[in-house]
């Protein structure tokens, strides 16, 4: 990993390290435009051929629904394990119901916001190089919460065309109602058109490789209608260290990220006298028994430390490269809460290893990467709600506020909004005893 010395680079320079690895969309465009088209046109047939070429599994049910499949028989620990991790994802996301307010802004005017779920939703839960049921976790639990009506998954096919038994456990706790046995781009389209099998999905959910975030950037901009959770890229790690930090427990942070894949990047802010050396020894002596010690190579060949004079410079920096995951592990962790601005989710203090975040914790894993942290958030249960403001007029309410309204109508040029206020003023004056 290179260092830099924060206090040592100009302006651009520190600019410059907020970039991220750069994806070239161009050329995956025009390889996921003509899947997307296809999957359109051909629908299952489609999906069942790419995933023949990509997955080398033939599929001779595209979708199943969940309620016919069979309970999965997991090990007690690992049924156990995900039960925890359900409890606590379901307990922190129905806390996030907002009481319904009504206001009356002046007297006889009353207004108010619902909240409504969206209809039908799609779910990508990864496959390639891990499978990832803790995603199913993350997305289905705030689904099944708001009370969407259709939940598709959908998830590569296991080698026999069969569903990986921990994301069937997951679905099946959480109320998805089909799943779709397919991965990548095909699988973004199928629920974004529709197929015969798939229904059609109003908004998509969910991590994936470039080809999927490609296919979700490509199918929100089309006329299929649906929209998406967030644009995502590679996982990533901010790691803010000091001298009481321990490096075994930091180097294992980096590489819990950097083990996704080699496009990753993982990032370490240094603050006061640490000795990165320890740090370094840790990293190569862990990634080099890590069964995808290869991936976490490639991704710390492109990562970085960067040393700040002080917790306000580290932090700031942070903000500037608005981290997917930024762990806190210094001293007094908390106190610097309120310095954050940019992040994905943040981990304080010692014992808390992003680890606990991806998995158990209860907060929501899929997070925006790539600077997008800037303007977006992780999934929550709004991800999964609509809202819908109400207004109510007494006759006293329009008396109070219609010459007002009739007046910015005259002011637009707008005369026949005007006029609907006017002619119903006119009405109540008229009802009004002589």
């Amino acid at each position: 990993m290179k260092s830099y010395k924060l206090s040592e680079l100009s302006h651009a320079e520190v600019e410059g390290l907020k970039a991220r690895p750069r994806i070239d969309f161009t050329s995956i465009f025009s390889a996921v435009n003509p899947i997307v088209d296809d999957v359109r046109i051909r629908g299952d047939a489609a999906v069942i051929d790419y995933t023949t070429k990509f997955d080398k599994v033939v599929l001779d049910r595209v979708v199943e629904l969940v309620s016919d499949l069979p309970d999965p028989k997991l090990d007690p620990d690992v049924r156990e394990a995900f039960d925890v991790a359900y409890d606590n994802i379901y307990a922190f996301h129905v806390a996030q119901r907002v009481p319904e307010k009504n206001i009356e802004n002046m007297r006889g005017v009353r207004c108010k916001r619902i909240a409504r779920c969206i209809g039908s939703v799609g779910l990508y839960v990864p496959g390639g190089t891990a499978v990832l049921p803790s995603t199913a976790l993350m997305l289905s639990v705030p689904a099944q919460i708001a009370g969407c009506k259709t939940i598709v998954l959908a998830t590569p096919p296991s080698h026999d065309g069969s569903v990986c038994k921990e994301v069937l456990y997951c679905a099946k706790k959480a109320g998805v109602t089909h799943i779709l046995k397919a991965g990548g781009a095909q699988a973004i389209s199928a629920m974004a058109w529709g197929t015969i099998s798939c229904p059609k999905v109003e908004k998509i959910f969910g991590p994936g490789n470039q080809y999927v975030t490609a296919a979700k950037m490509i199918l929100q901009n089309s006329e299929a209608m649906v929209s998406i959770d967030m644009p995502a890229g590679p996982s990533e790690v901010l790691v803010i260290a000091d001298n009481h930090a321990n490096p075994v427990h930091v180097a294992a942070d980096l590489l819990s990220q950097a083990e996704h894949g080699p496009d990753s990047q993982v990032v370490l802010v240094i603050v006061g006298d640490v000795d990165l050396s320890a740090i370094e020894a840790e990293l190569s002596k862990q990634c080099a028994n890590l069964p995808r010690g290869e991936f976490a190579s490639k991704a710390l060949s492109h990562s970085f430390t960067v040393f700040a004079q002080d917790m306000i410079e580290a932090i700031s920096f942070s903000n500037l490269y608005a981290p997917e995951h930024l762990i806190i592990n210094v001293k007094d962790a908390e106190r610097w809460e309120s310095l954050i601005e940019n992040a994905g989710s943040v981990f304080l203090g010692q014992w808390t290893p992003e680890s606990v975040g991806d998995y158990a914790s209860g907060t929501n894993h899929v997070l925006p990467t790539y600077g997008y942290a800037k303007m977006y958030s992780g999934v929550s249960l709004n991800s999964f709600l609509k809202y819908i403001t109400v207004q109510s007029l007494t006759e006293e309410g329009l008396q109070r506020l219609g010459p007002h309204v009739a007046k910015m109508a005259e002011v637009e040029g707008l005369e026949a909004h005007k006029r609907a206020v006017t002619l119903r003023l006119q009405d109540i004056e008229a009802a009004l005893p002589a």
